[in-house]
């Protein structure tokens, strides 16, 4: 009798284990798929993924997720029969991603577990590059590289060169010069004329002795294309970022050199309501031996205004710089930034921080 009853309750759980695989059953015909070699020039590839449905209960493609914004993907809209084929297809744009990829499509259905997720991978030959697209951008009938041309850093006693890319793709020659051209920047176009469909290039040359300037600059030159002088809105923008030279000191300069130091780097102002000015003085002293000169101070924002009491401190003397932030048409959280240009030479740039919430006006 102990056997019968054994004999029938296994029986139950093996029906019953049975049922609970009942329902929906998504199984991929492959779950990665390798393209290959696909050229950028023949533009997006596609794979189809088809999938069939083992279960015994229609089958429903709910979301498809794409883990990239270079994927596209199309799907069988309608309930999946049981014995009857469904797809997920995946179309890779190569435009601009030349080299190896490897992405996925996560697949949301009815079935357990909800998500499923199917791979594909290739690579990418890279297009040749046109004039065109070796010179996306313009100032008036040229075609440039770049319109700004960027030195990054450069010493207050050095003369920096750097060129940009230029090609004509027009049909008759253009001729260039350059207006408006500040003392301390010098610009030639190789060569003076392009013939249709011919490459040169901008070169620049900056004088940072000559640009009495720290920090981060931008000038402008007026690109005069076929001797147009009345024309001052195709423009080529250079900057660079000034900062003194420092190498040559010698270790008795360096510890005998100015030190500026901050009682604080930031201040937070809290929470504050919209059209608030927040008011904060930050004290510094020169702990160093020299006098300290403070030769410029710059802020993120034309929100902030800064109020220095003196350009020079004496050894051991202390100043402040006034700080003003005001919050009109402002909300969130902000941070804003005041940068401090000295002759300390361990720290000749040195950044202050106003941070804290604006509430928007009920």
């Amino acid at each position: 009798m102990r056997k019968i009853l054994l004999a029938g309750i296994t029986a139950l759980l093996t029906i019953t284990a049975f049922a609970q695989t009942k329902g929906p059953i998504i199984s991929w015909d492959e779950a990665s798929y390798n393209f290959g070699d696909i050229k950028e020039s023949d533009g997006p590839a596609t794979h189809k993924f088809e999938f069939t449905n083992k279960g015994d209960a229609p089958l429903v493609v709910t979301y498809v997720k794409p883990s990239c914004g270079c994927t596209t993907s199309e799907y069988t809209k309608e309930p999946v029969m049981p014995g009857a084929k469904g797809f997920v297809s995946a179309t890779y744009d190569p435009n601009g991603r030349p080299g190896p990829f490897n992405k996925s499509i996560s697949v949301t259905t009815n079935c357990t577990p909800e998500v499923t997720t199917i791979r594909f991978s290739g690579k990418v030959i890279e297009k040749e590059k046109t004039l065109a697209d070796l010179h996306p951008r313009t100032i008036g009938a040229l075609n440039v590289e770049n319109n700004h041309i960027s030195l990054l850093k450069v010493k207050n006693t050095e003369v920096r060169e750097d060129s940009t890319s230029i090609a004509n793709l027009t049909d008759k020659p253009l001729t260039i010069s350059f207006r408006n051209v500040p003392k301390h920047i010098s610009a030639e176009a190789v060569p003076a004329t392009l013939q249709p469909n011919q490459k040169g290039k901008i070169v620049v040359k900056f004088d940072a002795t000559q640009r009495s300037d720290w920090g981060f600059v931008m000038d402008k030159v007026t690109v005069a294309i076929n001797d147009d002088t009345n024309n001052n809105k195709n423009l080529l923008s250079v900057s660079a970022t000034i900062e003194e030279d420092f190498s040559k000191y010698s270790d008795e300069q360096l510890a005998n050199a100015p030190k500026l130091v901050f009682n604080e780097s930031s201040f937070n102002f809290g929470s504050i309501t919209e059209g608030e000015k927040v008011n904060h003085t930050f004290t510094f002293r020169n702990d160093g031996k020299q006098d300290l000169i403070i030769r410029k101070i710059s802020t993120s924002c034309g929100c902030t205004v800064v109020d220095k009491k003196t350009d020079i401190i004496k050894p051991g003397e202390s100043s402040s710089i006034d700080i003003t932030f005001n919050s009109a048409g402002k909300s969130n959280r902000q941070n804003k930034s005041i940068t401090i240009i000295c002759n300390d030479p361990k720290n000749p740039q040195q950044i202050l921080h106003i941070v804290g919430d604006v509430k928007k006006k009920q």
